[in-house]
């Protein structure tokens, strides 16, 4: 008789503690709901959050104040807007795209190539920039009189080295398959390209891959580095918003072609 009634104690507990169990995971799965966050309510609260990456093209330090094109775009929509800009480095893409769909970010503000497979998850705003992927390797003169490679046919069996979560990843499986050989892919998840590119110049590794904006500037720092093989075709790049944020969307794209004249579009780079 006791011991039915420990049993039916030790019962009556465990289900008290499923039910504890099964209403802690419940409020935890609520807790990552992201609320809608669309232009009015960015508008409400006074502030807009961004997150960039930096490099030497789109934000960087210059002497002792910031510079770039991104740069020179975020302070101006945050003039223009009148709103708070908090600003946010990372330069994972990927990271960068996952805190967009968390809520951490408002807008991703860096040339993102415009893919099929990312049009399905998140906003574009109309091309901001139009670009494409070079690789990255030495010339003759600095690689024992090696020619340079100039067919996408001689990349096979070559390895290649990118930085982890590159979107250019993509594109480099692909033309394996156009060329049907192996392109060995090496993800470094300690470098970003700009080291990328100066291990190459150092004679540490053969290959990377950098877009061509970045690319050319690079090269006019080092004389080692040719940049003249396309990887890819010409790609329109953007920034990114959330699928339900369609306001903010059509905000950006009409601030954008108002904003985006010839005459701004060369002075960005050393807005302050």
């Amino acid at each position: 008789m006791k011991s039915k009634k420990i049993l039916f104690i030790y019962s009556v507990l465990l289900v008290v503690v499923l039910s504890l169990m099964i209403v802690l995971y419940t409020f935890s799965r609520k807790k990552e709901i992201v609320l809608p966050r669309d232009f009015s309510e960015i508008v409400n609260s006074g502030e807009l959050n961004i997150v960039t990456d930096y490099n030497p093209i789109g934000y960087h330090v210059s002497g002792d104040t910031l510079a770039g094109f991104q740069h020179g775009l975020i302070k101006a929509l945050e003039q223009d807007w009148k709103l708070k800009v908090n600003i946010f480095l990372e330069n994972s893409l990927d990271k960068n795209l996952q805190g967009l769909k968390q809520g951490r970010y408002d807008i991703v503000a860096r040339n993102i190539p415009v893919t099929t497979h990312l049009r399905q998850q998140f906003g574009f705003t109309e091309s901001i920039n139009l670009n494409k992927q070079v690789l990255v390797q030495r010339k003759p003169e600095f690689n024992d009189s090696i020619t340079p490679i100039r067919q996408h046919l001689d990349l096979a069996r070559k390895t290649i080295h990118i930085h982890k979560d590159s979107p250019v990843i993509l594109r480099l499986q692909n033309l394996s398959h156009e060329i049907g050989d192996t392109i060995f892919i090496v993800q470094n998840d300690v470098y970003e390209t700009e080291q990328l590119v100066m291990m190459v110049a150092g004679g540490d590794i053969d290959f990377t891959v950098c877009d061509e904006v970045l690319a050319r500037k690079l090269a006019k720092e080092m004389p080692e580095i040719d940049v003249d093989t396309d990887i890819s075709f010409t790609q329109l790049e953007s920034w990114a918003v959330r699928k339900d944020s369609p306001v903010l969307l059509d905000s950006l794209d009409a601030w954008l072609s108002r904003f985006l004249t010839p005459a701004s579009t060369h002075s960005l780079s050393h807005r302050k």
